[in-house]
C-alpha cells in the first residue's frame, strides 16, 4: 500500500505507549498516531457500513487510500505503572475465540474490498487485521488436536480456505460457523514492546489484506 506502512506507524506508536488499558485505549491511540503521520489520511473511527445483510462499524477507515483497519488487543494478566498511570490488565484467556475472532476480521475486510475494487467515496478496498497481545499462547504452537487446531495463528503458517472447529466442539453461537478466506495470508508475528513486569513482553500480528 504505497503511502502507508502498518509496521512503521506501530514502530512509532510503540515509543509513546508500549501498554494500552484496553482496546478502545488501543484503537483511540492507533488512530491518532496514523492521523500525526498522514494528516490527511481522513481518519475515522468507528464507521458504518453494511455487510452480509447487517450493519457494522469498522474499528478505523482511512479515506485516502481506502484502507479498513480491524484491531483486536488480547491480554494475560499483567500490572505495571509507566510514567505514573497504572496499567492493570486481565486475564481474558479463551483463545480460541480471539483466534476465530480474528480471522473472522480478515475474512470481513476481503469481502469489504471485493464490493469495493476501486477507490471510491463507498468504503475502503484494503486493509489490515491487526492482533496486538502479550499472552504467548496466541504466537506459540500448540499441541495438536485442540478443538480451534485450524483457527490456530502462530507465526510462520498461511491461513487459507476454509477453517472449522473440531467436530466434538460446541462452540458459541456467534463463533458457530466456519470461517471462509479467499486469499492466502503468511503470518509473521513481530515485536511491539517489552515492559518490566510479568508477561510484560507484547508482540503484534498485521495482516495485509486485499
Amino acid at each position: 500500500m504505497a503511502g502507508f506502512d502498518i509496521d512503521r506507524v506501530l514502530e512509532r506508536l510503540a515509543e509513546e505507549r508500549p501498554i494500552f488499558h484496553s482496546e478502545a485505549d488501543f484503537q483511540f491511540a492507533l488512530a491518532w498516531q496514523i492521523n500525526e503521520m498522514t494528516p490527511n489520511a481522513g481518519v475515522r473511527l468507528e464507521w458504518p457500513f453494511s455487510l452480509d445483510g447487517a450493519n457494522r462499524h469498522l474499528d478505523i477507515r482511512l479515506r485516502t487510500p481506502g484502507i479498513a483497519i480491524e484491531l483486536k488487543y488480547r491480554t494475560s494478566r499483567a500490572s505495571v505503572a509507566l510514567d505514573g498511570e497504572q496499567f492493570s490488565l486481565k486475564n481474558q484467556a479463551a483463545q480460541n475465540h480471539g483466534r476465530y475472532d480474528f480471522i473472522e476480521d480478515i475474512g470481513r475486510i476481503e469481502r469489504m474490498a471485493a464490493e469495493h475494487p476501486t477507490e471510491d467515496r463507498r468504503g475502503p478496498t484494503r486493509g489490515y487485521a491487526v492482533l496486538l497481545t502479550n499472552d504467548h499462547l496466541y504466537w506459540k504452537k500448540g499441541g495438536n488436536g485442540t478443538n480451534d487446531e485450524e483457527f490456530r495463528i502462530h507465526g510462520d503458517q498461511t491461513l487459507t480456505g476454509t477453517m472449522t472447529w473440531a467436530k466434538e466442539t460446541k462452540p458459541t453461537k456467534q463463533r458457530k460457523q466456519p470461517l471462509t478466506l479467499s486469499g492466502s495470508y503468511e503470518l509473521h508475528w513481530k515485536r511491539y514492546s517489552r515492559l518490566p513486569t510479568e508477561n510484560g513482553e507484547f508482540r503484534y500480528l498485521a495482516v495485509d489484506i486485499g
